[in-house]
């Protein structure tokens, strides 16, 4: 992995810090609080999962610490790098190179191989991907099989596994997932889910998802809740059903 990056993480510092985040949007005739003064820290080496209601403000949160939208107010860093001071080319730079995304919509290339795609993030970045390379990333999700495949010829959990090759290929300190289960069947849900969990367990890197899934909470080391752009508590090693009750108090809550 060392064409990306080779930084060694120090114990102390967190792969994502965040420190009073707030976003207002202003497109409507009344401003919409979508994060009021949220903190986070993400340590190396774990799987945090966000919850919350709908509008709770929780993809919105994902966004903002990974750099895809601007926030009103706070700081981020990722890997101990702010990204506020950040320009442009140097964001893009920080996302393609520290930064993991798995999308539920897979947001795979229809014309492009499976390796292709999984190459593309290197590409991108200048770099001429080594074939051995993106053949090992690949084989860690269970694809080197599937290489030359298109995505129309993938099943969907077959796609959203190829994407977190994607992700993983430049070795990045985080991996942000939005929803990655939300759009597959439960077995494929289940083996996605597991790819993320031994992601998380690479000291070196950290996995942040949103979901709406209680089960798929549960793989967490921890699940953050939100509500009303708030944090509104956190579990610990939770259970399925810890995570459902918690959250039907939460949706209660917002009746």
């Amino acid at each position: 992995m060392s064409d990306v990056h080779n930084s060694s993480h120090s114990g102390s510092r967190p792969a994502v810090e965040a420190t009073a985040l707030s976003r207002v949007y202003r497109t409507g005739p009344e401003p919409v609080i979508a994060l009021d003064k949220v903190d986070l820290a993400v340590a190396f080496g774990t799987f945090t999962a966000v919850m919350g209601p709908s509008g709770s403000g929780k993809s919105t949160l994902l966004r903002c610490v990974a750099g895809l939208e601007p926030v009103d107010d706070g700081r981020v860093a990722i890997d101990g790098v702010e990204i506020g001071g950040l320009g442009d080319n140097a964001l893009t730079k920080l996302r393609r190179e520290r930064i993991g995304f798995v999308f539920q919509s897979f947001n795979l290339l229809p014309a492009l191989t499976a390796a292709q795609n999984v190459a593309l993030p290197l590409r991108l970045a200048g770099l001429r991907p080594d074939p051995g390379r993106i053949s090992q990333a690949l084989a860690d999700v269970g694809l080197d099989q599937r290489a030359g495949h298109r995505p129309a010829e993938l099943s969907g959990g077959q796609q959203q596994r190829v994407a977190i090759a994607r992700a993983l290929v430049t070795g990045p300190a985080v991996v942000f997932a939005d929803e990655p289960t939300g759009a597959l069947d439960s077995a494929s849900g289940r083996e996605v889910l597991r790819l993320l969990r031994e992601v998380a367990d690479d000291e070196q890197r950290s996995v942040v998802m949103v979901t709406h899934d209680p089960v798929a909470a549960a793989r967490a080391d921890r699940v953050l809740f939100l509500a009303d752009g708030r944090l509104a508590g956190e579990l610990a090693n939770p259970t399925a059903e810890e995570v459902a009750a918690r959250m039907t108090g939460l949706e209660e809550q917002a009746c």
